[in-house]
């Protein structure tokens, strides 16, 4: 049993393309990876437990483009794997998606740290829920991670303002929340902060060809992120360190993608809640080196990012300051749309105009309807 794709349509090929796709198929250019067939080794044992893969992980698997004339890049199970380590799939019992992670050693931090920060109930937990661990069947001395399938944090791009102070107020909340119970993270980066984007695609998205719909084939448009519900998680603690109370923060190894300036080597101590800091910043400077109209953020970035960590805010002090600069924004500000600074001055003038032409839509409607 597996998770049924929805079906629609598919791309009609010429009798020159069928016959290309045949050979290439017949040639194994189709076939699983040696990726993938680890996952479909562990079919029955998902389905035994109620994760249902999708078609193409099935013990015998076919291409359903055989004998046909469909494209195959329009056939469901034509798609791969995003990474080999992480699959979708559906739960059974409610068809929630999941992402199933893989190859996690059964004492890995990422197994007990993850664990221990999505047992504590509290509001400013954004350390990505864990639904189950399992025991691999094919070695047991790794895991299965069962947790919400989520998408990348930037995908789609921002698009207001609103939507980057939103991801600030979140991503400052959930690193307070770590670094009060003694986590440091160690690898905040893009690749790590994901979001709960059900909001924003309230028919779905094909969970590995992320831009179309759950057919893949055709493409899904995102609703914008203002005025719904869209929560941020930090992901990925194979790195993250738990201290005792009152214990030093001092360690030493990898830092993940960050570009920490302190640490010079996998001997070198640092301050690993500073650490985390510094790649906080980072990530945020990346947004600011994209737009010209959030210059608000420079302060805190520069503070963040000081090139000493003992210059370095915590981050309750982080979270002081930027409730600071969050206070002095204008909500009409909040509403306004990002600015690219790659934008053509022409294109600048119309995507403006429409911009205010929807500011008045909105101030009309909250005379009106205040309630609104």
């Amino acid at each position: 049993m597996s998770a049924p794709p929805r079906q629609t349509h598919h791309r009609i090929l010429t009798q020159i393309s069928i016959d290309h796709y045949e050979k290439a198929t017949r040639e194994g250019l189709f076939d699983l990876t040696s990726g993938e067939e680890r996952w479909r080794d562990r079919h029955i044992f998902l389905e035994e437990h109620g994760y249902l893969m999708r078609p193409r992980y099935l013990p015998g698997w076919k291409p359903s483009w055989i004998n046909t004339n469909y494209d195959p890049f329009y056939c469901e199970d034509y798609v791969t794997l995003l990474h080999h380590r992480v699959i979708d799939a559906t739960r059974a019992s409610d068809h929630a998606m999941v992402a199933i992670k893989s190859k996690i050693p059964r004492q890995s931090p990422e197994l007990q740290i993850g664990q221990f920060l999505a047992s504590i109930k509290d509001p400013r937990n954004h350390s990505v829920p864990v639904y189950e661990i399992l025991t691999d069947p094919l070695d047991t001395a790794q895991a299965l991670l069962v947790m919400p399938y989520l998408r990348p944090c930037n995908d789609p791009a921002f698009s207001a303002i609103g939507e980057i102070v939103e991801f600030v107020d979140q991503t400052i909340e959930g690193l307070v929340f770590m670094h009060d119970h003694n986590v440091a993270h160690r690898d905040i980066a893009y690749e790590n902060v994901m979001m709960d984007a059900r909001a924003l695609y309230p028919n779905g998205h094909h969970p590995a060809r992320l831009n179309f719909n759950p057919d893949a084939q055709t493409h899904a448009v995102p609703l914008p992120r203002a005025g719904r519900n869209i929560r941020y998680f930090y992901v990925d603690f194979g790195l993250s360190l738990r201290f005792q109370p009152g214990s030093s923060t001092l360690a030493s190894g990898n830092v993940g993608r960050a570009h920490v300036p302190e640490v010079m080597s996998n001997e070198t101590p640092y301050d690993a809640l500073k650490t985390d800091i510094f790649a906080l910043g980072e990530l945020y400077s990346e947004e600011y080196a994209k737009y010209t109209n959030i210059e608000f953020l420079l302060p805190l970035i520069t503070s963040m990012m000081q090139k000493s960590p003992e210059r370095r805010p915590t981050a309750v002090q982080v979270s002081r300051e930027w409730q600071n600069i969050r206070a002095a924004l204008d909500d009409a500000l909040l509403r306004w749309r990002l600015v690219p600074k790659k934008e053509q001055p022409l294109e600048r003038v119309v995507n403006d105009t429409v911009a205010v032409a929807w500011e008045g839509v909105y101030r009309l409607k909250k005379m009106v309807s205040p309630e609104s």
